[in-house]
């Protein structure tokens, strides 16, 4: 087992819903699990729910309090590390070096990335300058277009093995999981998908994920500790690809 066991994928936040780090610590400390990628709820980013939903200064205040949640927790016993939800103000401006990664989301039924904002390319262009992988959960086409116009230069992880995203089938005879540059988190991924992308692809670009609280770090840490995996690709999977990617020490 790694010494340091990262669940790369997990939400926290108290504004629009209680998920708060005091109830998630124990679960992870239950498991073993002493590091954490930690990203705000899509609740406190914006209306999920309105398909119409315009960014407003609340909600951009919102978003502020929620990263500002994120930055401020201190565990004596796990290592955080956030990462920085975008929205249509692409505020590259709270990009501080706190953060080690970037969080795009939305369903297809959900309010739309404004692909076309000049702001949208200078926010791309400040992760560019950064090095920073973006955690990218998108339509099956949005997720073509970001990684083929859009930023095909920069290292995209994609959520789920792309449950969300079109579906691992999907994405794969689309050639995205063959990509340099496209890595994979296995939070709520079926063993089928996992095994397929493992015997295929390896282990070097799949991270341990949990989706907390749409899943149990424990329960998601038995997938990857029941494939009976050479030891060196379980310390990748639940640790050592996540710290190489984002360039952690």
């Amino acid at each position: 087992m790694p010494s340091l066991i990262i669940d790369c994928h997990l939400h926290s936040g108290i504004q629009k819903v209680s998920w708060r780090w005091e109830d998630i610590r124990p679960l992870l400390l239950a498991a073993g699990i002493t590091g954490a990628g930690a990203i705000p709820p899509v609740e406190d980013v914006y209306d999920r729910y309105d398909p119409t939903f315009t960014d407003t200064p609340a909600w951009q205040d919102c978003r502020r309090r929620a990263h500002r949640y994120l930055l401020d927790l201190n565990d004596p016993e796990i290592q955080i590390f956030p990462y920085f939800f975008v929205w249509n103000d692409f505020a590259w401006e709270d990009l501080g070096p706190e953060y080690v990664a970037i969080k795009w989301h939305r369903h297809p039924d959900e309010p739309k990335y404004d692909y076309h904002s000049p702001r949208c390319r200078e926010f791309l262009d400040k992760v560019r300058d950064r090095g920073l992988p973006i955690l990218l959960e998108e339509s099956l086409e949005n997720t073509l277009f970001f990684l083929d116009k859009l930023a095909p230069d920069l290292p995209v992880i994609i959520p789920h093995l792309g449950a969300l995203s079109g579906g691992y089938r999907a994405l794969d005879a689309a050639g995205v999981w063959g990509r340099d540059l496209v890595w994979a988190d296995m939070a709520v991924a079926g063993l089928p998908e996992i095994q397929d992308f493992l015997r295929r692809y390896g282990s070097e670009r799949l991270m341990f994920g949990s989706d907390y609280p749409f899943s149990r770090p424990d329960t998601e840490l038995a997938k990857i500790l029941g494939l009976g995996l050479p030891e060196a690709e379980v310390r990748a999977i639940l640790g050592d690809n996540f710290r190489r990617l984002c360039r952690l020490e």
